[in-house]
């Protein structure tokens, strides 16, 4: 691998000084696999790159052809420290399993804003809390500007989780992986008031849905909860309701969401919006896969289901559901059983 960086450097003029370049300790974890990847990456660089005008300086006798990675003035710097700790940084996120090329093409400041102390200080830091390699691997790669922040910055995320979201410390590498941004916002300004906010409508347990707690409340929250109540007509009080009894509300865009399937239901299924008060979870369903077939299926039978059995059963119970209302007979108008016009569809509902 050595001969090949030395090779592409020594034909585009760059003055990479080997000896401390390249020095790794001894329990150096790179693999053959990645080393052969590292050598063929600098080969395919060495005959594929584009050229561009480079400023003068005491390591570029002329203008030099240098791939995207090394464009960055953050990276090719007049000196010799930076360039060894621009190699170290490589050699070290590659042998904790980074793919250093895809990170630096996507989020190059992490070159630049980040020492090799701190990305180990950091690494190190997760493993003791109980997160695998493989983890924060996918924590980096899903929020890799974890990369360019010091444990100081991170540390204060655990303890807000722990005390004030009140989290298990047995649930908190599972709330993590499933929000990395988490570890990515200020405590101050982000987290501890979306928390307030959240708790302020009655959803107390919020470690049930601490993915919520990254989200802004001024460009998230507030406009969803106005456009739920100014066009799909709900009260204030009855938004509250709704989000109590699904947070998850909060996640869904008004524009892929909400829309389609709010005119559908009013639209197509003609419904009352007390139906969607007492179960919001309407949104989260499919409206192509599942609101429409089970809808179109209903219609079909001449039956009506509440949206709970029609949309949360399982498909085998949910055709045994219509089946069985669809061949009940509804009671004649002359028993004592019949009292409105919709005494089948209550007989359906009762299922």
């Amino acid at each position: 691998m050595e001969e090949a960086i030395i090779a592409f450097c020594s034909k585009n003029g760059i003055n990479f000084h080997k000896p401390t370049f390249y020095h790794l300790p001894s329990h150096n974890l790179l693999s053959p696999t990645r080393r052969r990847r590292l050598k063929t990456h600098f080969r395919n660089l060495s005959s594929n790159t584009s050229s561009i005008s480079v400023p003068a300086s005491p390591h570029f006798s002329k203008p030099s052809k240098i791939p995207k990675l090394l464009q960055s003035s953050s990276i090719i710097s007049p000196h010799p420290h930076s360039q060894n700790e621009f190699g170290e940084k490589m050699l070290y996120l590659e042998s904790i399993g980074i793919d250093f090329f895809s990170l630096i093409d996507d989020y190059p400041s992490v070159i630049s804003t980040s020492s090799l102390e701190d990305i180990k200080s950091t690494f190190h830091y997760m493993r003791s809390l109980g997160f695998s390699s493989f983890d924060f691997r996918r924590i980096c790669g899903m929020c890799p500007e974890i990369l360019t922040y010091r444990i100081s910055d991170i540390s204060p995320v655990f303890t807000f989780l722990l005390r004030e979201a009140n989290v298990k410390g047995s649930d908190l590498r599972k709330v993590v992986n499933r929000r990395p941004r988490l570890l990515a916002c200020s405590v101050g300004e982000r987290l501890r008031p979306t928390l307030y906010f959240l708790q302020s409508l009655g959803i107390t347990e919020v470690q049930k849905y601490t993915s919520l707690l990254s989200c802004s409340v001024e460009d998230k929250f507030i406009p969803r909860i106005d456009y739920m109540e100014k066009t799909m007509g709900f009260s204030y009080r009855d938004v509250v309701s709704m989000v109590r009894r699904f947070p998850q509300l909060f996640c869904y865009s008004i524009k892929h969401n909400f829309e389609p399937k709010f005119n559908y239901f009013v639209m197509e299924m003609g419904r009352d919006l007390k139906e969607l008060k007492e179960f919001p979870h309407y949104f989260s369903f499919s409206l192509e896969k599942r609101i429409k077939p089970r809808h179109l299926s209903c219609v079909s039978k001449g039956v009506y289901l509440p949206l709970p059995v029609m949309l949360k059963t399982h498909e085998t119970m949910f055709r045994h559901r219509l089946e069985v209302c669809f061949s009940s007979s509804p009671p004649l108008t002359t028993s004592p059983l019949w009292w409105s016009t919709s005494a089948h569809n209550y007989l359906c509902k009762e299922i």
